[in-house]
């Protein structure tokens, strides 16, 4: 009688002060935030911690599977990313048709098709392979202690602001105005066309790497079950992706709009550039309305940056928990050109193309918004120029 082969059991890792330091940041800051500010910015900070789990937990990198992809043929990534969407687009399409969630307005993240989107997410995607992550896979590995994406997110940040010094020439380029396939065709039929996009997309994949590899890639079997996995990783990649989209809707239903990150860098680096004595309050992007708001206040009433320090504060739980926090400064030199290279790429990118692969691809789609799948045909276009810029810089 034949027994199912399984993966051999390990050690189970010791759970690293990391861990604790990040729990008790998660509990306190929710507490504290909840009460300068007001109990949903609190519970948006406690959900940017779980997003950040989510994200280490499963390993889920936009930039590593499209890299795979491209490079391998390999498209499991891209399948759940597919996955994600889809289950979006079904919680989301209804509730932005009906305006409104538990009583409270709502809107999605859409935005013109200008060109603006389409050379932004070129050089993003350039930025994801040379920088080694997206936006959230920049936000979740420097949270997981990786010291070269502490690089990639300081240059993300100054790419941002300079992107903010230039938005209004960005503006006067030709554009179309938005356009949303929730009020085109109905919630219904955004979701069928949807759908049928996301479908074809993931048949492509099967079809490539069959051909390529003759079988399609399994997940490797994990070292750990049940209630060990769940709290130490890994997740199957599915999952991660099951539990993003959920955690999106959640997003809808506290901030009244879908997930976004790269606004907050631009934020923070306005605010840096004002200590060093610049006036970003003189730049146009700093004078519409919630920009100059959120400028003069704290960063702390800003949705943005709250859930930002909630995900790099999760991924430090996680990697804390998994026994994997482990910082090293040896970054070689070639890759510490390539961090900043694409931290200003990303940086400058994702704010003249109205988002990163969150804001626009993520939250775009999933919001009906047409600018959604430009920025992601013009962002894989630049990851394939990516991926063959690699080799400079990477052994």
């Amino acid at each position: 009688m034949s027994r199912a082969l399984s993966a051999p059991a390990l050690p189970a890792p010791k759970i690293q002060p990391p861990a604790l330091l990040a729990a008790l940041a998660l509990l306190l800051g929710t507490g504290a935030i909840g009460a300068a500010v007001s109990p949903r910015q609190g519970a948006l900070f406690l959900l940017g911690g779980a997003l950040g789990l989510v994200l280490y937990h499963a390993s889920f990198g936009f930039t590593s599977a499209w890299r795979v992809f491209i490079a391998e043929g390999r498209g499991r990534g891209l399948r759940a990313q597919m996955v994600m969407l889809a289950l979006a687009v079904l919680l989301f399409f209804p509730v932005l048709a009906s305006g409104g969630l538990f009583g409270m307005p709502v809107k999605g993240s859409l935005a013109p098709l200008s060109t603006g989107v389409v050379f932004g997410a070129f050089i993003f995607g350039i930025g994801m392979q040379m920088g080694g992550g997206c936006a959230s896979g920049t936000l979740f590995t420097a949270g997981g202690g990786n010291a070269r994406m502490l690089v990639t997110l300081l240059f993300f940040v100054i790419g941002s602001v300079l992107g903010t010094v230039h938005f209004d020439w960005w503006l006067s380029l030709p554009a179309l105005p938005p356009v949303s396939l929730v009020q085109s065709f109905g919630a219904a039929g955004g979701i069928a066309l949807s759908l049928a996009l996301f479908a074809a997309i993931a048949a492509i994949t099967v079809w490539v790497e069959r051909r390529r590899h003759g079988a399609l890639e399994r997940e490797a079997p994990s070292p750990t079950q049940g209630f060990a996995r769940f709290a130490r990783g890994p997740w199957p990649v599915v999952a991660g992706a099951i539990a993003l989209a959920f955690l999106n809707f959640v997003t809808l239903a506290l901030a009244g709009r879908p997930w976004g990150i790269t606004s907050a860098f631009a934020l923070w680096g306005a605010k840096g550039a004002a200590a060093l004595g610049f006036d970003p309050a003189s730049w146009s992007y700093w004078q519409t309305p919630a920009n100059a708001q959120a400028l003069s206040s704290s960063v702390f009433t800003d949705v943005t940056s709250v859930m930002n320090f909630g995900i790099i504060a999760g991924a430090m739980l996680a990697a804390g928990l998994a026994g994997r926090f482990a910082p090293s400064l040896r970054i070689p030199l070639r890759s510490l050109v390539a961090a900043v290279i694409g931290g200003l790429l990303l940086g400058y990118g994702a704010r003249i193309a109205y988002g990163c692969n969150i804001g626009a691809y993520f939250s775009g789609i999933s919001s009906g918004s047409l600018h959604g799948w430009l920025w992601l045909v013009a962002a894989f276009a630049g990851n394939v120029a990516g991926v063959r810029l690699r080799p400079i810089f990477f052994r």
